[in-house]
Parts: C-alpha cells; structure tokens; sequence
C-alpha cells in the first residue's frame, strides 16, 4: 500500500480570477457572531445533553450496518437524522462565532486571504464550473444557512433550492436570503430519504458542499440526482475522503481516523473512487476529480482555526469561572476543539481531506445540442461541448505535471 498520496492542484485555480471577492463586513461578522453567542447562551441543559450524546454517530460508520443496529437499533437511519438535527442545531451556532459559518474549511487557493476569503474564491470556481444557463435551477444538498446558494444566486442570477435536515439553519438561510432580495427555496429533508422531493430534469445544476459524508447510500442518492438533472447539466461536490495513504490496518492511522471523524461530522468514510463509481453507476460522466487547492493541504488553515478557538476556548473558561457566562459554554468548546491536533496530523501526513473535489456532467444523450453558459462563465453567450469537455479535463492523482500544465493553459483560455 503506498504511503503518500500525491496531491494535484486544482489546474482551474492557476487561473487569475478577476472578479472582486465579497465578503461581510466587520458589522455583519460582529452582528452573526452575536446572533450566535445569544443563541448558545439560551440552550437549555437538554438541548446542551443532546449536542453531546449526539456524537456517538461518529463514533460509527455506514459501511458496518451490524454495529449500526447494534448501537442504535434497528431504526438506525431514523436515529441518525436525530442525532445530526441535535449536533447541527449547535454547531452551526459554535461556527457562526469564527470563520465557518457556512461550515467547511475551503480547498486554499490564495494563502495569503482569510478561510471566508478563500470559501469565496471556491464558491466563484463552482459557478463557472456548473456553466449555468440564464435563469437556472439548481440544487444544493446540505445547504446549511443558506449563505453559499445566496453567493450563488449572486454570482449567476440562478435560483436556489437547498435542502437540510436542521431546521435551525434552515430557519437562517431563509431569513438570510429574504434580506438579500433572493427567492431561493429551503426545505427540510433528509438526504437519506429517497426519493427526492422534486421532478425528473428539474434542475440546470448542482453542487454540494462536504455534506456526501452523511449519506448512506451515494449510489442511490447520486442515482437521484442523476434523476432530478436535466441532460447536460454539471455537478460539482466538495467533500471528505480517506487517501490513498491511508492504511486501515494501522492502529495509528485507525486512531486518526476515530478522532477526525467527530470534529469534521463524517458518518460515511468515502473514498475518491468510490465517489467515482457512484457517480458513474448513476450515469454521470467524469470530467475531473482531484485533491483541491495549493499543495492539496489544508493544514495552514486547520492550524490558524485551531489558534482561534482555542483562544475562544480559553475566554469561556475563564468567563464560566468567574460566573459571567453558563457553564455550557466550557462544554461545547471543550467539544469542538478535542483532537484538533489528529485533524491536522491526518491532514499533513495525506491520509484524509476534506476538500476533494469531483465534477461531472449528465451527458446529453440523443438530446444533441449546446447549453448556454452564465454571463458568469465568460461572455454573453458563451457554448461548450459537453462530450469534448468531459474527455480533455479529466484529472486524477497520477496526473504527470506536464499534462496538468496543458490542461491549465485549456482552462485559462476558456475563461
């Protein structure tokens, strides 16, 4: 088994992105965090019991049914929506006080700008990767607070329909996009309950963002939204993965493993090519798949996430000493922060990450035909060739670089 997993960058951030970045300002960050920091004060001592309780999810994995019944009986799939309600209900709140309040940790495209800053940069990627056309539907499956389909709706006009399973977040993202002016939609489902809610070839997109990881059955689900896509259409998922790296036999590497898994909320252990074949079994046709960002690490900004709430941790004790604040709050950044350190270990040594990345396209069968790309893609109306696309961006890890040059300079001048 190999021991290091060769990590490619994403040839598509090689390019300059012109556009200017939009990120809240300190006022809204201030006025988020707050919001937050209310909340967490206000939760009761059950909701605090179940947050806690709620990590023995993570302590399981899809692919071992046995001690899934064993643990949570027969229902498990029931138990484990419960369980994700009770732990996203408060950690969205927890994350909303730092720098993932749309709660993933990007792929790094540019080292020298915030986590927020580098989640814009990614969210801009995906647009042009989707190559919307006008007045897109598209669909984002573990939508959270609704932040990224509004930065998609702002970047290419497209209306949004996000699915989630805490109706806490969903509560936000729908506040959240009123005030923006956007009419996307959110509704309350969970992923692992098949079908989807919505018609064949209903949308023009879709793209999720590291929430594939709770799923219990990615071919079924990605057979789903095979179904829900009309002939054409893009999907773009950022996700966690276990590396090639990665030894399941090594009681180091098992160690990692169980302690990664809470802090980033995996229930599922995804591989990239299991990934691949879900997709393929669905119908989909790869155009590229890779570890994301600079060097394909994503320790640098574990490290400084890490240093915040860990200084964050440090007030609440000293606040909860003194009386200032309940003792909760010891509690859940207690919890947050643990293993941090296992995070960054397994990330640096490429055993896991999470910002691998896969795109793919719902070929256009007897269809025939262009799709109009967003005035986002490039010009007016810009055209591609889905099949001639799908064979010449096709990345993987054992990529020579010369080839990733060339299709770098592709890229660029498509953009």
């Amino acid at each position: 088994m190999a021991t290091q997993q060769t990590a490619v960058v994403d040839p598509l951030t090689q390019t300059k992105l012109t556009r200017v970045s939009r990120q809240p300002g300190m006022y809204d960050r201030f006025s988020t965090a707050m919001k937050s920091f209310r909340v967490l004060k206000d939760l009761t001592p059950e909701q605090v019991d179940s947050f806690m309780k709620s990590y023995v999810i993570y302590d399981l994995d899809w692919a071992n049914e046995q001690q899934m019944i064993e643990v949570l009986g027969p229902d498990y799939q029931k138990k484990v929506g419960a369980c994700l309600s009770d732990y996203y209900a408060v950690l969205n709140h927890l994350c909303a006080i730092g720098e993932l309040e749309k709660m993933y940790v990007p792929p790094i495209l540019d080292a020298s700008v915030s986590v927020l800053a580098n989640q814009i940069l990614y969210e801009e990627l995906v647009a042009e990767e989707l190559q919307l056309p006008p007045n897109a539907q598209v669909l984002d499956i573990g939508c959270g607070r609704g932040r990224v389909a509004a930065h998609m709706t702002e970047m290419t006009d497209a209306k949004v329909t996000g699915l989630n399973i805490d109706t806490d977040q969903l509560a936000s993202a729908v506040a959240y996009n009123k005030l923006m002016g956007y009419s996307n939609d959110f509704i309350h489902q969970d992923m692992n309950e098949l079908p989807l809610p919505f018609a064949d070839e209903q949308f023009d997109g879709f793209y999720q963002v590291q929430a594939f990881s709770l799923c219990k059955d990615l071919p079924k689900l990605c057979s789903e939204v095979y179904r829900v896509l009309k002939p054409g259409s893009r999907v773009s998922l950022l996700d966690w993965a276990s590396l090639e790296a990665y030894n399941p036999e090594d009681p180091h590497h098992q160690e990692l493993m169980r302690a990664v898994k809470p802090i980033i909320g995996a229930v599922g252990t995804p591989t990239p090519e299991s990934m691949v074949a879900a997709l393929e079994s669905a119908g989909f046709r790869m155009i590229r798949h890779y570890v994301g960002g600079i060097n394909g690490l994503q320790a640098p900004f574990l490290e400084r996430l890490k240093s915040y709430f860990y200084t964050a941790r440090w007030a609440m004790q000293g606040l909860t000493t003194v009386g200032l604040l309940p003792m909760h709050f010891r509690t859940l950044f207690n919890r947050m922060t643990q293993d941090s350190d296992a995070f960054i270990e397994a990330d640096k040594s490429r055993l896991i990450t999470t910002c691998y990345h896969w795109v793919a396209e719902k070929p256009l069968g007897n269809a025939g035909g262009l799709k109009s790309a967003s005035p986002l893609s490039s010009e007016d109306s810009v055209k591609f060739d889905s099949s001639a696309s799908s064979d010449n961006e096709y990345v993987h890890a054992d990529t020579p670089a010369s080839s990733q040059d060339s299709l770098a300079s592709r890229s660029a001048a498509k953009a």
